[in-house]
């Protein structure tokens, strides 16, 4: 074999990771975990605790509760038929959960939560899966920080209050994290009765022009019209904000409802605009929908995170009535959004942001005192410390030029420190360089 087939056969191609999915790298993660650590705090103030479901559900699940004639189901999930192992198996269809509403509900239902009688306060953060084009903060494993609200009628789960307190809740939340300039958009798509007579208005409306509408609106037009209002194809918006507006269709008791909650919102100082437009894209809400949209960070697709109430869901899925109000917020999209105001802050100020540095580096001059380093090391960390341990075989510029670019200080342990219990300790930022007995170290690092 030539020299040139023998490179052939040992080259193999790179493995990178799947279109519209990522790695979240150790510069990156600092991030995010301020972002659910901030959520998490905020949840447990409001009474919410978590709950952890399966990132694969039986198809059924979604098929039911998302609505087989939503995008999610006819065209984005993940699914598979998960083959019998034993002569008393079945096979089932399994789906990667392209949301989390539906498995949470599932999950109160089995567990039966709702004996209870209480209101069920719950949230989750984690990865969903869908099969759509990826872009700009959309990819096919996403991530999601979500809460439900749910519980028997007699929890008090179908009042207004409850809507307004989650939507205080969120604005709460993203005032924290520092969001600037949010939007809260919300609706009343009604009762699932105002729904039925609000879709044959639609239907009748769109019978005369959904011919002149993209493909996926005219399937809509027949099959579910009010999708056809959540409908992004820009071609079609002026046919859209045409047909008839669902408050003219809403009946007496979710009129009431609604201005409950915008009562509620008032009295709040939480700042919001109705939009008759806004329907979502999911079959099980019923009433209040909303979204927060941001203008920075985003793009044209500025919608950041929404949700709604689900008062039917329950019975959906063979459980008892259990009204309900969530939201989900695409943490990826919220991530964008911060790193677009540090850059954009960044930028008006003249300056860059800096990574965080740890507390110290510890240099052992010498592999013979890699092992007091490593000690002096776990020392420190016991203490609180962020530190770094250098190797004993490098040249001491090279401790220094790690040391700077990881560390506010370098700590030099040499065999001279070692045999007499000292440290030698430089900060970078004053260029101080003092011996210290080692027992009085982290004292001065804390000072």
């Amino acid at each position: 074999m030539s020299d040139s087939n023998k490179s052939a056969a040992k080259a193999k191609p790179t493995i990178k990771a799947v279109r519209g999915t990522r790695d979240l790298l150790p510069d990156q993660t600092p991030l995010w975990n301020q972002v659910e650590t901030t959520a998490r705090a905020v949840f447990a103030r409001y009474g919410f605790g978590e709950i952890r479901t399966p990132i694969f559900e039986s198809t059924e699940l979604f098929a039911r509760g998302v609505g087989e004639e939503t995008d999610i189901v006819s065209k984005e999930m993940f699914t598979w038929e998960d083959r019998a192992r034993a002569a008393s198996e079945k096979p089932q269809s399994l789906t990667l959960r392209p949301e989390s509403t539906a498995g949470v509900v599932r999950a109160y239902i089995e567990h039966k939560l709702g004996e209870t009688g209480a209101l069920q306060k719950l949230y989750y953060i984690g990865p969903q899966f869908r099969r759509e084009r990826p872009q700009r903060g959309r990819y096919r494993q996403f991530w999601q920080i979500g809460a439900e609200v749910i519980g028997p009628q007699t929890s008090g789960a179908e009042s207004p209050i409850r809507d307004a307190e989650v939507l205080e809740m969120l604005a709460t939340l993203l005032n924290e994290l520092g969001i600037r300039d949010w939007k809260l958009e919300l609706n009343s798509v009604g009762s699932s009765e105002d729904r039925v007579r609000y879709n044959e208005v639609l239907r009748t409306a769109l019978a005369d022009v959904k011919d002149k509408m993209c493909p996926d609106n005219q399937r809509r037009a027949e099959t579910n019209p009010l999708r056809v209002l959540d409908s992004k194809d820009e071609q079609d918006q002026d046919i859209i904000n045409a047909l008839p507006k669902i408050a003219d269709y809403l009946g007496d008791d979710s009129k009431a409802h609604f201005a409950g909650v915008l009562a509620a919102l008032d009295a709040c100082g939480v700042p919001y605009q109705v939009n008759p437009r806004l329907v979502r894209g999911l079959d099980y809400y019923t009433r209040t929908t909303f979204e927060f949209t941001v203008t920075t960070g985003l793009g044209t697709q500025n919608a950041m995170l929404g949700g709604g109430r689900y008062d039917g869901l329950s019975e959906m899925l063979g459980g008892p009535r259990a009204p309900g109000i969530g939201f989900a917020i695409g943490e990826d999209r919220l991530i964008l959004t911060l790193q677009a105001q540090a850059e954009h802050d960044a930028a008006a100020s003249g300056t860059t942001a800096a990574a965080a540095k740890l507390d110290v580096y510890i240099a052992p001059l010498g592999a013979e005192q890699n092992p007091a380093a490593l000690a002096l090391a776990r020392e420190l960390r016991a203490a609180g410390f962020t530190a770094e341990v250098g190797d004993g075989t490098f040249k001491l510029r090279k401790h220094f030029d790690t040391a700077d670019k990881l560390a506010r200080r370098i700590v030099l342990l040499g065999e001279d420190e070692v045999a007499s219990g000292m440290a030698t300790l430089k900060t970078f930022a004053s260029g101080e360089q003092v011996k210290v007995d080692r027992s009085a170290l982290a004292g001065l690092l804390r000072g």
